[in-house]
C-alpha cells in the first residue's frame, strides 16, 4: 500500500515545479519569502516578521547566495494556529525571545537542496520514514502514511512545494514545527509513566543514585549522550546477579551512579555523528573505538557487529537519536558495567 501511496504523490509531486518557476529560481530564499509576505495574498508574513525578530544570523544564511538549504515553510495560518495553541500571550513571548525562536527557525531549515524526488526516493528507501539533521542541530523526521507527507508531524502541502531559489528551495508546510525542549530528565520521566513503560528502571535507578546525576540530566544548558537501558535490559542483568545481587547494586548509591554514568558520554554524538568517527577508526585500525565517559577514567568501546548493527561494550543500539533539549538519548538492550564494577 505504501508503495502505490508514494507513487501517487511522486506523481503528484511532478505536476508541481510550474509554481517554482513563477517565484523566479534566480531569488534567494530571503528574498523569495519577502516577496510572498507582501504580495496581494500573502503567505508568509509571520514568517518574515519571525525571521525579522530572531538572531541576525538567520538571516544572513537564507540571504547567502552561496549557501545551498532546504527550508520547510510555514504559512501564515500555520503560525496563526500555534498562536492559537500556545494562546496570545505564550506565543507574543515566543516572538519576543531572540534565542526560542531563532531555534524554531533554524529547525525549519536542512542543508542541501533536498526537492520533492528526493524526499520521496527518500521515503520508498527507507519504507516510509527517515531523518534530516536541522540547522539547529535537532533531527527532522519525515515520514508518510496513505494521507501524504509530514515534517516532523507538519502536513506538507503537495501544491506549494520544490519553490526553486538561487540558494536552495522552500517547501510549504501547514503547522510550525517546534524542536524538543524536554531535557533528557523530562523524556525518561515521561516516557517512564507511559501507558507501555519502556524507563521505568532507569528512573528508580536515577532516583536512587547520587542527586547529581538527575541535576545533570536536568540541566538545559548540558550537553550529553546517553545510551539508555530498557526495562527489559535492566531485567536481564538482575537475572544474571540474582534478583538479591541486583537489588544489592540498586541500594549502592556509589555503584549505582557509577554505572549511570557510565552510560553517558559528554557532548553531543548522533547516530551520523558516531558512524563516521567509527567508519574514520576503521580505516586506521581493526580495534574497538574507545570512548571517554561521564565516568572519569572510563571509557566505552563501540564497533559495528556483523549483522550492521552498532555495539556499546556488550550492548547494542536499537533505537536512535531521540532528541532532547540537552542532548541525544540513544537506546540499548543491555546494562554495560564499568570495568571496575
Amino acid at each position: 500500500m505504501r508503495k502505490i501511496v508514494l507513487l501517487v504523490l511522486a506523481m503528484l509531486l511532478l505536476a508541481v515545479p510550474a509554481f517554482a518557476q513563477d517565484m523566479m529560481a534566480e531569488k534567494t530564499i530571503a528574498e523569495i519569502v519577502v516577496e510572498a509576505a507582501g504580495a496581494e495574498t500573502p503567505e508568509f508574513s509571520t514568517l518574515l516578521a519571525a525571521v525579522s525578530a530572531a538572531d541576525p544570523a538567520v538571516l544572513e544564511a537564507l540571504s547567502n547566495p552561496e549557501a545551498e538549504l532546504t527550508v520547510f515553510a510555514p504559512t501564515d495560518a500555520a503560525f496563526a494556529a500555534l498562536a492559537e495553541s500556545l494562546g496570545e500571550e505564550a506565543f507574543n513571548g515566543v516572538l519576543a525571545d531572540q534565542a526560542t525562536l531563532t531555534g524554531i527557525l533554524l529547525f525549519h531549515v536542512t542543508s542541501g537542496k533536498v526537492m520533492s524526488a528526493d524526499v520521496v526516493a527518500a521515503l520508498e528507501a527507507n519504507d516510509g520514514a527517515f531523518a534530516v539533521p536541522s540547522l539547529q542541530g535537532q533531527y527532522i523526521d519525515i515520514t508518510s502514511d496513505d494521507m501524504g507527507v509530514y515534517i516532523n508531524g507538519a502536513k506538507l502541502n503537495l501544491d506549494m512545494v520544490d519553490i526553486e531559489a538561487s540558494n536552495g528551495v522552500i517547501h510549504v508546510i501547514e503547522s510550525v514545527i517546534l524542536p524538543e525542549s524536554r531535557t533528557i530528565a523530562e523524556i525518561v520521566v515521561e516516557s517512564a509513566g507511559a501507558e507501555t513503560p519502556e524507563f521505568s528502571t532507569l528512573l528508580a535507578a536515577v532516583s536512587a543514585a547520587d542527586p547529581a546525576v538527575l541535576e545533570t540530566l536536568s540541566n538545559p544548558e548540558a550537553e550529553l549522550t546517553v545510551f539508555a537501558p530498557t526495562d527489559a535490559a535492566f531485567a536481564a542483568l538482575a537475572a544474571a546477579l540474582g534478583e538479591e545481587a541486583f537489588n544489592g547494586v540498586l541500594a549502592d548509591q556509589a555503584a549505582l551512579t557509577n554505572i549511570l554514568l557510565y552510560h553517558v558520554v559528554p557532548g553531543i554524538v548522533r547516530s551520523g555523528d558516531l558512524g563516521a568517527l567509527l567508519e574514520e577508526h576503521m580505516s586506521m585500525s581493526e580495534d574497538p573505538l574507545m570512548v571517554d565517559t561521564a565516568l572519569e577514567g572510563k571509557q566505552v568501546s563501540f564497533m559495528v557487529a556483523e549483522d550492521g548493527s552498532v555495539k556499546i561494550n556488550d550492548a547494542t543500539i536499537i533505537i536512535t537519536d531521540i532528541d532532547a533539549a540537552n542532548g541525544v538519548i540513544h537506546v540499548i538492550n543491555a546494562v554495560i558495567l564499568p570495568p571496575s564494577e
